[in-house]
């Protein structure tokens, strides 16, 4: 008996050559229409330029090209299983006059590139139409054969292809030959016109929305970029700030009560013993705090123990009782995330922490880390007051930089009166 998951598989495979067939046969008359309109369009444009009624053509049919572009951009995620892009059109500012109307699709780059693609595609639709359909049309007449062959005249003017390449006349070899056809192509058909609608499909995409893919390319890792930079900014001076505060004052302290121990060697040499005290725990404090900070730069726990170890750890020194949901396969050698991505995660769960242990007032957290379909979730859940914002100048806007920058995202809900929950969504 056939298992679910098999019909399925079989279900979204017919599903997937219905839609690239309809892609295609739907392809071709919409590419002519397209082809004759915007040609004619073009053509009556620059032929009646010089008198300035080509300009307003012009504009007429790169609008009507936009059309176009915007019902292929409609069908073609279904073939190429991608979500669906569309640029943005410049338009005319407010009380704008005619000509500056006019002249605005003119200058759109992508505007041309509608129009080029709907000359180009003609081409291309047309030969995956002729494919497509004559490979149904074979398979489809292939496979029945024994119920039409009978009625086809046969006749010295009228030879199969079976007679052409020396099977014989006989009707079973006819019947074999034409049906060994059938099924050959009924095999390859799903090849074949998935094939066909890929062409098509990237053809458009190319034309249609390539320029704003780059684009959008290029502001994701320009945000990325100013993440990466924010973040290592703030870390910098909350480096600096944590050191100027701690030890640094108990260092100058130190230097302060080593000198007056030197003094008192000859004054009061009973008060020595007193004031290397006093040195010695300054300097024991002091190396608490160096240490502090260095596990703030590279814990040791999550070099050594991965994910799990170290939130762990960071749980248990959290004031407020927390639970844990760790996938414990991120501690193993061989199920470890990048570096970068760890030591991300583990900022996010240690400042959510901080705040859940200062700010929110909460009487228990939860800590969620798994990793799904190449995308680690890091989710920190509290019963507090809420409040909790995304502001500049805050420890959850260096986290959300630290997160950009690896090109993932930052999530907070913490309405007024809680409960508050933080993710952080990294692709791993």
């Amino acid at each position: 008996m056939p298992s679910v998951r098999s019909m399925s598989d079989n279900v979204g495979f017919l599903r997937q050559l219905g839609i690239d067939t309809g892609y295609v046969l739907l392809g071709f008359p919409l590419a002519v229409a397209s082809f004759s309109v915007l040609v004619t369009g073009l053509a009556a444009g620059l032929g009646t330029l010089v008198i300035g009624v080509g300009l307003l053509v012009i504009a007429v049919t790169l609008l009507v090209a936009r059309v176009f572009a915007d019902i292929e951009r409609y069908r073609i995620p279904a073939v190429l299983r991608r979500p669906p892009i569309r640029p943005a059109y410049p338009s005319a500012q407010p009380g704008s006059g005619f000509w500056r109307r006019i002249l605005t699709p003119i200058t759109s780059t992508q505007s041309w590139l509608d129009a080029a693609h709907g000359i180009v595609i003609f081409p291309v639709a047309t030969a995956a139409f002729c494919v497509v359909v004559s490979w149904w049309a074979v398979a489809l007449a292939g496979v029945t054969t024994i119920a039409w062959d009978w009625a086809i005249p046969r006749g010295p003017d009228n030879q199969s292809l079976a007679q052409l390449i020396g099977l014989g006349d006989s009707t079973a070899a006819r019947v074999a030959f034409q049906t060994a056809v059938g099924v050959l192509c009924l095999l390859t058909l799903p090849l074949v016109v998935r094939g066909c609608a890929l062409l098509a499909a990237s053809v458009s995409r190319l034309l249609l929305v390539g320029v704003a893919e780059m684009r959008q390319t290029i502001s994701v890792l320009t945000e990325q970029k100013q993440a990466a930079a924010s973040a290592e900014a703030t870390a910098l001076r909350r480096l600096e700030r944590d050191i100027h505060d701690g030890p640094q004052q108990r260092l100058v302290r130190l230097a302060m009560d080593l000198s007056r121990a030197r003094q008192q060697v000859d004054r009061n040499p009973e008060a020595l013993p007193v004031a290397l005290d006093e040195a010695l725990g300054l300097t024991q404090e002091t190396l608490d705090e160096l240490r502090a900070l260095s596990r703030g730069i590279a814990p040791p726990v999550l070099v050594d123990r991965g994910l799990p170890g170290a939130v762990s750890a960071l749980a248990v020194r959290c004031s407020v009782p927390t639970g844990l949901d760790v996938d414990p396969t991120l501690g193993a050698a061989e199920g470890r995330v990048d570096l970068a991505v760890e030591s991300a995660a583990y900022f996010v769960v240690a400042e959510a922490l901080t705040n859940v242990a200062k700010h929110s007032g909460a009487g228990r957290c939860r800590v969620a880390v798994a990793r799904e379909q190449g995308v680690l979730r890091v989710e920190i859940a509290d019963d507090g007051v809420g409040g909790a914002q995304l502001d500049k100048g805050h420890g959850l806007a260096g986290l959300d930089d630290r997160v950009r920058a690896l090109g993932g995202a930052l999530s907070i809900s913490s309405p007024g009166g809680g409960p508050t929950t933080i993710g952080a969504r990294l692709p791993c």
